[in-house]
């Protein structure tokens, strides 16, 4: 009875069957929760990467300077402007009657270090673990935003992408006939679109935003679903059980999304991983070239170009290459293991 629950929870057979090929496969496995604790870790970069401290006591009040910019005047300084805590003024003001502590990276991806001993792109020191790119942010900093950015931005066009992709394919599949002829030659004329002409277009006209970018991506990206949930709809839209429910009187949309849908979702949640593997990379490619997020986002799109930029530098190259290639390997590893996880010739006991 242990074996058919699942943190707690009841599992069918077919899916503890899944699990457990998933779980036998090491690689896939381990990578799930590296990469998951990365993901994790990224989402509070704020308070291990930035130029605040975390907390700090001045004049006997605690403050939080991570989530609330305080002027200087707060801890006795002069002007009414944002509190510069790098500035060994400020900390001399605040460490009269109090104290601070600091995430353990003081810099956020947007801190320019103007102490460097020499002129920047520096190389790695105590001061900058990974060293600064050519305009003095720490690379480290750098590296843990962009991984946050690209793994949201990744997810979220992966959501949506599948979601039309799906109703897509399963509109072409279940009707069929007409539908899907007027489907498959709309979709192959859209899909012949030069998707870096309309960015280049798009770009020089309206300001580069994360929603624009994603919006753009969308238009393009929900093609990735299409031909594998059509076949599957297409498969058993003559199944008994189809022409049975059909009978019996119930709608087309209950039958596609309640009946033929989880039939085709085996096969559709093998290609999501590679999707948000596809997404990321989308992201960085653009990035590289310029013609992505606002040059004042974290990129490792950006950062690889800048090590392109500064061979001189290679420190950044190798950081930006290393970064990437592991986290793409990981989302690799974690598809195949999904998709052996689904292989109803594997039985893992």
């Amino acid at each position: 009875m242990a074996k058919d629950r699942l943190l707690g929870f009841k599992v069918n057979p077919l899916k503890m069957r899944r699990v457990r090929n998933f779980v036998a496969n090491r690689r896939a496995y381990i990578s799930l929760y590296i990469f998951m604790a990365l993901f994790v870790l990224s989402l509070f970069a704020e308070f291990i990467a930035n130029d605040k401290p975390v907390i700090l006591m001045s004049g006997g009040r605690i403050y939080f300077p991570v989530f609330k910019d305080y002027s200087e005047t707060v801890f006795g300084g002069e002007f009414e402007i944002d509190a510069d805590y790098h500035d060994p003024f400020v900390q001399d003001l605040i460490k009269e009657s109090g104290w601070m502590i600091w995430p353990v990276i003081p810099y956020r991806y947007d801190t320019i270090s103007y102490d460097l001993e020499v002129p920047a792109p520096a190389p790695p020191s105590r001061q900058h673990w990974l060293g600064t790119d050519d305009q003095g942010h720490d690379i480290i900093a750098l590296v843990i935003y962009g991984f946050r950015i690209s793994v949201i931005f990744g997810l979220i066009l992966t959501f949506f992408s599948s979601v039309v992709g799906i109703i897509a394919g399963a509109v072409q599949g279940y009707f069929g006939g007409l539908v899907d002829l007027l489907f498959q030659r709309f979709i192959e004329m859209w899909s012949s679109l030069p998707l870096l002409y309309l960015l280049i277009i798009l770009t020089s006209i309206l300001a580069p935003s994360f929603g624009l970018l994603l919006l753009i991506m969308l238009l393009f990206r929900w093609l990735s679903l299409v031909g594998v949930v059509r076949a599957e709809f297409l498969r058993a839209r003559n199944f008994d059980f189809v022409r049975a429910a059909k009978a019996l009187g119930v709608s087309n949309a209950m039958i596609m999304f309640r009946h033929i849908l989880p039939n085709a979702m085996v096969s559709t949640l093998t290609f999501l991983p590679f999707i948000l593997n596809g997404s990321i990379v989308a992201l960085t490619s653009l990035d590289f070239l310029g013609l992505g997020l606002p040059p004042s986002s974290p990129s490792l799109g950006r950062l690889l170009a800048q090590g392109k930029a500064n061979l001189q530098a290679p420190w950044i190259g190798i950081t930006s290459f290393v970064v990437l290639a592991v986290m793409l390997s990981l989302l690799i590893f974690v598809g195949e293991g999904v998709r052996d996880a689904f292989d109803p010739r594997r039985n893992i006991s």
